[in-house]
């Protein structure tokens, strides 16, 4: 009856009970018979057989909205989805998971192949009542207040389906074969999509890979829906949102044997509406929904187990019983699942008494807060409104916080974090014990659950004595190891027991040492019946960066620590399975697994064969699953962590881009424009500046006087911008360029003395940051003086957001993140402030003021890449890559550099800016400044080319899909191409032969041409076998273009006249961009967020740079010092 108490418990969400009954109704799965009408009976079109065909168009008579688009067509394929776009070649999508780059209802979304007459597909688009009536039916059962009486419904069905096999493997078994169905009903507003799956109608859950390299892993079968990228007007493209049904193979699994609509085996969602709708919405029908075909039951008494799974995980069935399990993008224990890569908050109550010295102190309900950034382990913690003689003495009993770093620290290698242990309700007690004096302290800490925000809710109890410390006082720990076990039992156990030296530096004494024993355990609750997590663990955790600190003025007591979870190094674990005992030895940065089979002779003898695989790190391999938005960070063995670039939040795995629109950055007459991994500020109609800062143009009077409080420009005898600019309503100053433009740093608020603007800006200013500028617009927004309630953003002398936040002189004061956003459930309206704490670590390197460029002295041969807002520049020592002496060449506030070329003829550095739309150089001399050369009619400038030779330049411009040429400075522009191009990306120039090259990435047909530099003799070089062509390089050596695809992950090169095409490396990460210098490829990676090399001849990667500061890295090119 395991099954049936999974599945109750998954949707009923019921409590312990016991049901007493004579007889019990079960629901029964779907049966063939039960499915939709299909066949060509039916009016059926029949797909045509293959291994990745898809259907012809299927025209609908009335638009059917999905997600909140509307789509006149749909395409369905052979590998179970269906589509309202042409789908691409199916390596670029049947092996990955969501989202889907192209609109997909994916039933069953697995590499199926029909050749030879195995298996049928039908579809086609109907209006018959029947078919209608009972669309309407389901809908209605399981969205009961929808109004929805559909038109038109689209009927899918996969019949007797197999899996591809590739010829060298032995063939499935005949009856290896899948059936199921899709039905789309809609109206002129909302559609809705049935999931049928018959019983017996699922017979495989996955299938290989393509390209698996003889590694027998199947991938299970993608169920679910994904909008596929969404037109922008800035970035060409954004990633859609998407919804996954299943998560593993079990899930697949659980298709038949479950579902949302009260019937196992049927699953019911609301897929679009026209006006307002931002994900996909499953019905949730209350009672049994599923009876497992071969679970016996007790017909007089059903048991339903006091054990609710989280909504974002799954039930699985073990021998004796169930548990639950968090599903993919959620960690946790089952009951309690978080979404991977977000940070966590902690909040609850500090109580108790505590000796300091003689003197008793009372904490009284004061509050506790805590911010751990998941993806790196980072934990700090802060309690507030501590009585000064305990806030003091405190300082060294960093364990109060060790607790928040142990749940969510960042895990290496075979661990996993306490969180996915406990989950949210747990109980720690811990006893420290102080020497020299053997005072001891107990803390005790309960956890009780989520709240409404995920936020982990823990109490916290103090009792006993600790040494005396004078105020003023600083405490500094070492990094230390702290090792845990796990005990199996009813409820599980995990304990600890450390010695820990913390020194303590007083005026009086100076620097002191001492130390404290640390006894802790653990007490949660694990599943019983998962016979994996029945193994004993002995886990070790580093905890290091560990920072203490009592803020007297403010009576808030804080910690700070990095954690990081691994196993034990240097031990050797033993499993048995299945005969067979696997000796699992962790050492260096692989592991070596040993495996015996057992093979008893008359003897008594036991013979062991064995054998060795090394298993390297995914992120050299790979292997991993970063998304391509992030970098994949390889940690100890073959651990790794993905990690979100700049502009994108998510878990790694899944990024997103951050709308930093909605924290208000522009100016207050300006509009903000999201981008991909940043934003843009213009100035509204009638106003200019650059978006951060917009005044009314000249010429805003009325009756031949200037309107009050406008600003109006102070210019020279010659009509040049004076060099220091003043509001005259406002009092503020500040100095400008020959443009205009503000020098950053230099506004200076009423009163204050101005900022001499003939003297160079000195390297150590910064530019105004994100909260700097929303405070100046306000104050100016508000007439130069703010009243006592009006909200003025507070910022720390770094520029960022304090971390409260508070309406002028009120009480009315939240917690804001490093972006200014409100955090939830931190708004307080009395006189104790919220303990918020600072989500922005204090930056190591400042930007210069302005953007001068600081070249690389010596280096003979550099190579220069574009990272965002920085030209940067790195060393070549031979054909090595010179970590030590990179640098930043130039730093660009608030842009984002794509393209970058070279000029060695005249030492200049060109590049493009997606940013500011425009194309600009610098000289490459300490101190040059930026020129602009092109800032108008440009929307996505991004490769960019420099012929040395005829002194001219060529870009490509992605939105409206030209390719351009100009003289190196600016002047002569003309259009080369604006016909057949659908999304150019890289370009290059052979100035000995006067040639181009670039690639285009169209999706439906990519390509790589070539024309002469004038535009002539344009022909098509390479258009099979390639999938995004992101890098184009030109390898002097053999004289053949050379390109990386981000598609097919391959690094190939051919001849100009199509000939002698090889394959230089196949398994690429995320190739943006790729020079060739002696026998090597530099290309940056998207995923690794670096620069890799790989030595043509032996087909290997033999070196990379990874910079401290991770975000995209794009285009990069060779400098030859002069």
């Amino acid at each position: 009856m395991r099954g049936l108490g999974c599945a109750m418990e998954r949707w009923a969400m019921l409590a312990a009970c016991v049901l007493l009954c004579c007889s019990c109704t079960m629901v029964t799965a779907i049966q063939r018979a039960d499915m939709f009408p299909y066949g060509t009976l039916n009016g059926d079109s029949v797909l045509r057989e293959g291994d990745d065909e898809t259907s012809k168009v299927l025209s609908l008579p009335r638009p059917l909205y999905f997600f909140n688009s509307p789509f006149s067509q749909l395409y369905v394929a052979t590998n179970g989805i269906i589509s309202a776009q042409d789908l691409p070649m199916e390596k670029q999508y049947v092996d990955d998971g969501f989202p889907t780059d192209f609109p997909v209802v994916a039933p069953f979304l697995a590499d199926i192949d029909t050749s030879g007459g195995r298996g049928q597909i039908y579809y086609r688009v109907t209006e018959i009542p029947s078919v209608l009536n009972r669309v309407a039916q389901e809908v209605h059962r399981g969205f009961p207040d929808a109004n929805f009486t559909p038109t038109h419904a689209v009927v899918a069905t996969w019949e007797n389906v197999p899996a591809y096999e590739e010829q060298t493997r032995p063939p499935s078994p005949p009856n290896k074969v899948n059936t199921f169905q899709a039905v789309i009903g809609y109206d002129e507003t909302d559609s809705y999509v049935l999931f049928l799956y018959p019983e017996g109608g699922l017979n495989f859950f996955g299938t290989l890979p393509k390209e698996s390299y003889n590694v027998e892993i199947e991938l299970p079968a993608r169920v679910g829906f994904s909008r596929g990228e969404i037109p922008n007007i800035l970035t060409s493209r954004n990633e859609g949102p998407y919804y996954s049904v299943t998560s593993n193979e079990q899930s697949v699994k659980n298709l038949y044997q479950f579902g949302n609509s009260g019937i196992p085996g049927l699953w019911l969602f609301h897929t679009g509406n026209r006006y307002s709708f931002d994900n996909i919405v499953p019905a949730s029908i209350k009672g049994p929904v599923s009876t497992p075909p071969t679970v016996g039951y007790d017909s007089h008494m059903v048991i339903l187990f006091l054990q609710q799974c989280s909504q974002n995980a799954f039930c699985t069935d073990y021998a004796t019983g169930f548990c639950c399990h968090c599903q993919p993008g959620f960690y946790g224990n089952g009951r309690q699942c978080l979404p991977d890569g977000a940070p966590q908050r902690v909040s609850g109550k500090v109580s108790g008494t505590v000796y300091v010295g003689s003197t008793p102190v009372s904490l009284n309900n004061i509050d506790l807060h805590a911010y751990i950034v998941v993806g790196d382990g980072r934990a700090y913690t802060a309690i507030s409104e501590v009585p000064e003689p305990v806030g003091w003495a405190l300082m060294p009993v960093a364990p109060i916080g060790e607790l928040f770093g142990w749940l969510f620290a960042l895990e290496l290698q075979n661990s996993q974090a306490g969180f996915k242990l406990t989950g949210a309700e747990f109980s720690r007690h811990a006893e420290v014990v102080f020497y020299p004096g053997n005072q001891r302290l107990s803390i005790i800490q309960t956890a009780r659950g989520l709240d409404d925000h995920n936020h982990l809710t823990v109490g916290t109890v103090i009792s006993g004595s600790v040494p005396f410390l004078p105020p003023g006082a600083e405490v500094t720990m070492e990094p230390f190891k702290e090792t845990y076990h796990d005990s199996i039992s009813l409820s599980t156990v995990a304990t600890s027991t450390s010695i820990r030296e913390y020194s303590v530096v007083t005026a009086d004494r100076g620097s002191e040492s001492f130390s404290f024993q640390l006894k802790q355990n653990i007490t949660y609750r694990d599943c019983p019946h998962n016979n994996q997590a029945a193994t004993p663990e002995t886990l070790q955790i580093l905890m290091e960066r560990v920072f203490v600190m009592f803020v007297k003025e403010e009576r808030i007591l804080r910690y700070a620590i990095t954690n990081k979870i691994s196993p034990v190094r240097g031990e050797t674990n033993y499993v048995y399975r299945d005969h067979t005992l696997i000796a699992i030895h962790r050492w260096s940065s692989y592991c070596i697994y040993y495996i015996f089979t057992h093979i008893m002779c008359d003897s008594g003898y036991l013979v062991c064969s064995r054998f060795c695989v090394v298993l390297h790190n995914p992120c050299y391999a790979g292997t991993h699953d970063c998304d391509t938005t992030a970098q994949c960070i390889p940690l100890e063995d073959l651990a790794f962590q993905c990690q979100c670039a700049t502009g994108y939040t998510g878990d790694g795995h899944n990024c997103y881009d951050i709308d930093e629109c909605s924290s208000s950055p522009c100016h207050i007459n300006a509009r903000c424009i999201n981008g991909l991994g940043s934003f843009q500020c213009q100035c509204q109609l009638g106003f200019f500046g650059n978006g951060f800062y917009c005044s009314q143009q000249e010429g805003q009077y009325a009756d031949g006087y200037p309107i009050t409080g406008v600003y109006k420009p102070q210019c020279d005898a010659e009509g040049q911008y004076l060099p220091q600019q003043c509001h005259g309503s406002t009092g503020y100053c500040w100095c400008v360029d020959s443009r205009g433009e503000e020098r950053a740093g230099t506004r200076t608020p009423p009163g204050a003395a101005p900022v001499d603007c003939d003297r160079p800006v000195t390297p150590t200013e910064r530019p105004e940051s994100m909260c700097e500028r929303w405070r100046a617009s306000l104050i100016e927004h508000y007439g130069g003086k703010p009243g006592p309630q009006q909200y003025v953003p507070q910022c720390e002398p770094d520029g960022e957001f304090s971390p409260v936040q508070c309406y002028g002189e009120t009480n009315y004061c939240w917690c804001v993140d490093q972006n200014g956003r409100m955090v939830p459930g931190t708004k307080s309206d009395d006189a104790v402030k919220p303990a918020c704490i600072s989500s922005v670590p204090p930056p190591t390197v400042r930007p210069t003021s302005r953007p001068d460029v600081t070249p690389p002295i010596n280096t003979g041969i550099t190579l220069l890449y574009a990272q965002g807002q920085k030209i940067g520049a790195l060393p070549l020592n031979g054909t090595r890559l010179d970590e030590s002496r990179s640098k930043t060449l130039l730093a660009l506030h608030g842009s984002i550099v794509v393209g970058i070329a070279y000029d060695c003829k005249e030492n200049q550095v060109y590049w493009t800016d997606l940013s500011a739309r425009s194309i600009n150089r610098a000289s490459m001399v300490s101190g040059a400044e930026p020129e602009v050369l092109i800032n108008t009619n440009l929307v996505s400038p991004e490769g960019l080319a420099v012929d040395v030779k005829r002194r001219l330049m060529f870009w490509v411009d992605s939105t409206p899909d030209v390719i351009e040429r100009a003289n190196l400075d600016g002047s002569g522009r003309r259009t080369l191409f604006d016909t057949d191009l659908v999304n150019p990306r890289a370009i290059i120039v052979v100035s000995s032969t006067g040639t181009l090259y670039w690639t285009d990435w169209n999706r439906e047909a990519p390509k790589i041409e070539s024309s002469s530099v004038d535009g002539q003799n344009r022909q098509v070089i390479v258009s099979d076998g390639i999938g995004l062509p992101n890098a184009l390089t030109y390898d002097s050596a053999t004289e053949q273009i050379c390109w990386a695809d981000a598609g097919t992950k391959r690094l190939e090169c051919i001849s100009s006249d199509g000939s002698g095409r090889r394959v230089i490396h196949a398994n690429l990460n995320y190739p943006f961009s790729m020079v060739y210098y002696r026998n090597h490829f530099y290309y940056t990676d998207w995923r690794r967020d670096g620069v890799i090399a790989v030595n043509k001849h032996r087909s290997l990667f033999t070196d990379e740079y990874l910079p401290e500061q991770r975000s995209h890295l794009k285009t990069n090119c060779i400098m030859h010092t002069l």
